[in-house]
């Protein structure tokens, strides 16, 4: 039976070698790239499974409220929290702190110096909570004794030029410390929310680690949950943390603070705290990709009913004779889902070459590391299958059901109109299909001109051709660089040079508790710091609006600069000679306030501009550098040979400020490069399902258009005839597409605290995009049966 329904098959789709082609071709597309979001959802759901407990470790954060201010959500506790819980709570199996990852550490082995980034401090039993796997040494000592220190794969490989016969070997940092290593573990899995490079014993920094200070935050704390604990019951016990510990320094100026217990498995795609070690994904991403493996589906699914159902009278009288011959509803049914599952299975198999090819290059765009194996494995292999089978089974189900009712009478006796086939479902299916490809495409053009208006807009500072240096060396590297700046200065190359603590879009300014004038008497609030030299504002083309800039060393004891949004937050019409004090600072001894800068985005165009104080330091060891536009080579050179002058003995090494600071957008750029892709598969896909339609029902109007040449009529009066409906069709759509799109961007555009928000553009873009590509699919058949010859069409009669 299955052999007779197969052959049958293989019949129909010689038979009809176009159709086949045109199916076989929007399928194969529809597999492969739904393939690789489905993969790509799949990799963004797993980050951190991998660990063996997974399922019960939690990360403890922290949540702050102060006065008049939203809660703040903060992924990081201050030190004393992990041994607190550890000692008091037998809910907790293991306790954890990590610390650091920020900025970089230079290291040294003989002539091999590097500086490493992802660099934490760990306490003892980080292994017992994570699954790292160790190569060498010994995971239950490797961070127990002081100035001990654990190198990943690659890290050790990079000093050493293996990972065996590592063990006792020393790295030394820029202030001279030595550090012994003592394990050597496999590199992180990518799908972490939190990656190392290093990790060095906590018992290293001593007393700093082991204290009381229940005021600073910056300490990522994990704890391992026996099995059955109730987390909720939990974070309620905790809230007695508070009064315990930290009312008598947060009390007086009505903060509060409480923690709660993440999943480690939900942090990637559903935290929404401040201070992530690692960029976060997108559950909203995540949805959109899913709708796109949906839509790439259903409309190949659609072509194949559309064009099935279409030429259902020319496979009627076949039908007519099966029926009257003995053959059963059923096994007709059974015949069609075949040839539908063959079909999607030949398009299967050219789309695991496909996929096999564009691989690497999904890979770059979307910065994973997918591998083909990956397709391969069990659970995957699975969902191909189920995909396959999904599209086969329902993309012959309707045609199969239609098809197999005809009346053997009536199509015996000719009764089945040419062309028949229900026209208006026809219409239904291409409605849809278009208003999937003109919502994709409306929602891609909003993402582009969001991405271009990130790019593009004032910031209040100047990143283009700035270099940023930072000098890591520890020692005596402070003395220094007031000669390496002022030797820069000399260059013809260099247009401005100045030192700061941290520059916009950093993560190295401080946040500290300030009692602030305001009209009401002192507040206290938490602010963020900047310190900077007098050449700070000019080099990166800040403007002053009210007061003065720093003019030296004088301004270091009492004067400070603010933001516009300082002022305006705590109410200072007349902001010069306002006054600022260190909270907990009992002498007399204010900062007054000089200057107004004017407002600059420090951090990415997703967060507002914040409060901001700037203090006068000089000779910081973060160096920005204004370059040259004409040669910006030749500059890289001057500057590297001054380094090389004055710091022998550290790495040269230099970022460019705009690089960094648009850095923060990056896996936005790559989404919205994979989603402007996967919408001109959507139309591609459409358009080629239109290609066949509209190449049938020329076919089936051969003869009308014959007779009305004969009668007179040109090329240009019957063109429209054909293509007119189609217009008619992507019209409706457009009805369909326009709200549903404007609710899904209006909602992604509330991501960002800085958008141009929804306008005309990509609306009215979209739709003259669709219109041109329809256009154009059609003309190719309506034109070639308008100026065909009559006699064609007329020759059988």
């Amino acid at each position: 039976m299955l052999k007779n329904l197969l052959l049958v098959a293989v019949r129909n789709l010689k038979k009809d070698k176009w159709y086949s082609l045109i199916n076989i071709v929007g399928l194969m597309i529809g597999i492969t790239f739904s393939v690789f979001l489905i993969l790509y959802i799949l990799d963004e759901s797993s980050y951190d499974r991998y660990n063996v407990n997974a399922g019960r470790i939690y990360r403890v954060v922290s949540f702050i409220k102060e006065p008049e201010r939203d809660m703040s959500h903060n992924a990081s506790t201050q030190v004393p929290l992990i041994p607190e819980l550890a000692r008091d709570y037998p809910e907790i199996e293991q306790a954890v702190r990590l610390a650091g990852g920020n900025g970089s550490t230079l290291f040294t082995n003989g002539d091999k110096q590097f500086y490493e980034d992802k660099v934490f401090t760990a306490d003892s039993n980080v292994f017992k909570v994570f699954t790292w796997p160790v190569i060498a040494g010994d995971a239950g000592t490797a961070l127990v004794e002081p100035n001990s220190i654990v190198l990943t794969r690659s890290t050790a490989e990079k000093y050493f030029g293996a990972t065996s016969a590592v063990i006792g070997k020393t790295l030394r940092n820029g202030n001279g410390d030595i550090y012994k290593v003592t394990a050597v573990v496999v590199d992180e899995p990518a799908n972490s929310h939190l990656r190392f490079n290093v990790l060095i014993s906590a018992s290293s920094l001593g007393k700093n680690w082991g204290g009381n200070d229940w005021g600073g935050f910056g300490t990522y704390s994990y704890v391992l949950l026996r099995p059955g604990t109730n987390v909720a019951a939990l974070e309620k016990k905790m809230l007695v943390l508070y009064d315990k510990f930290m009312a008598k320094d947060f009390g007086p100026y009505n903060i509060k603070i409480h923690y709660g217990l993440q999943p480690i498995t939900s942090i990637h795609l559903h935290s929404d705290m401040v201070n992530e070690p690692e960029q976060l994904g997108s559950m909203s991403y995540i949805y959109i990709f899913g709708a796109i493996a949906a839509f790439l589906l259903l409309i190949a699914c659609i072509n194949y009913m559309n064009l099935t159902t279409a030429r259902s009278a020319r496979r009627a009288k076949e039908i007519g004779i099966r029926k009257v011959t003995g053959s059963t509803r059923p096994w007709l049914i059974a015949q069609f889902l075949v040839e539908s599952v063959l079909i999607a299975l030949i398009a299967c198999a050219f789309s695991l070459v496909l996929f096999s090819a564009l691989l690497p290059t999904f890979n770059l765009m979307s910065g994973k590391s997918i591998e083909l194996s990956t397709l391969f494995q069990a659970g995957h292999l699975v969902l191909l299958v189920g995909v396959v089978l999904l599209v086969g089974l329902a993309g012959g189900a309707y045609p199969a059901f239609y098809l197999s009712r005809f009346n053997p009478v009536s199509v015996l006796k000719g009764n089945l109109s040419r062309g028949s086939g229900n026209a208006n479902l026809r219409r239904i299916l291409v409605i849809a299909q278009f208003s999937i490809s003109m919502c994709m495409l409306i929602c891609t053009w909003v993402v582009h001109d969001q991405l271009v208006y990130l790019h593009e807009k004032d910031l209040g500072f100047s990143k283009d051709q700035v270099m940023t240096l930072n000098i890591n060396g520890g020692g005596n590297t402070g003395t220094r660089v007031s000669s390496f700046v002022n030797d820069l200065r000399k260059d013809p190359e260099i247009r401005a040079v100045s030192t700061a603590w941290d520059v916009p879009g950093g993560n190295r300014h401080p946040f500290w508790l300030m009692s602030i004038e305001t009209k009401d008497g002192f507040t206290q609030k938490g602010l963020s710091v900047y310190a900077i030299d007098e050449n700070f504002v000019n080099t990166l083309g800040m403007k002053i609006v009210a007061g003065r800039n720093f003019t030296g060393r004088s301004d270091t004891v009492r004067s400070i600069l603010v933001n516009e949004a300082m002022a305006k937050e705590y109410g200072w019409d007349h902001p010069l000679g306002k006054k600022v004090k260190w909270v907990g600072d009992t002498s007399s001894y204010y900062m007054e306030v000089v200057g107004v800068i004017k407002d600059f985005n420090q951090a990415s165009l997703y967060n507002p501009i914040a409060p901001l104080m700037l203090l006068y330091r000089p000779d910081n060891n973060g160096i920005q550098i204004k370059v040259g536009g004409n040669n910006i080579p030749a500059a890289i050179a001057s500057v590297e040979k001054t380094w090389r002058t004055i710091f022998p003995e550290l790495p040269f090494s230099y970022t460019f400020l705009d690089q960094d600071f648009d850095s923060q957008y990056v896996a936005d750029q790559k989404r919205g490069q994979l989603f402007m892709i996967f919408s001109i598969l959507t139309l591609s896909i459409t358009c080629l399902g239109l290609l066949g339609l509209i190449a049938f029902i020329t076919g089936q109007r051969q003869k009308e258009i014959s007779i009305r040449k004969v009668m007179g009529a040109r090329a240009g009066q019957i063109a429209p005839l054909l293509f007119g409906n189609f217009v008619l069709l992507v019209c409706i759509s457009c009805l369909i597409a326009f709200p549903v799109a404007a609710m899904f961007m209006n909602k992604w555009l509330k991501l960002f605290f800085y958008s141009p928000g929804l306008t005309v553009q990509p609306f009215l873009y979209s739709t003259i995009a669709v219109l041109v590509v329809t256009t154009i699919t059609v003309a190719f058949h309506t034109v070639k049966a308008a100026v065909a010859s009559p006699i064609y069409g007329l020759r059988s009669e």
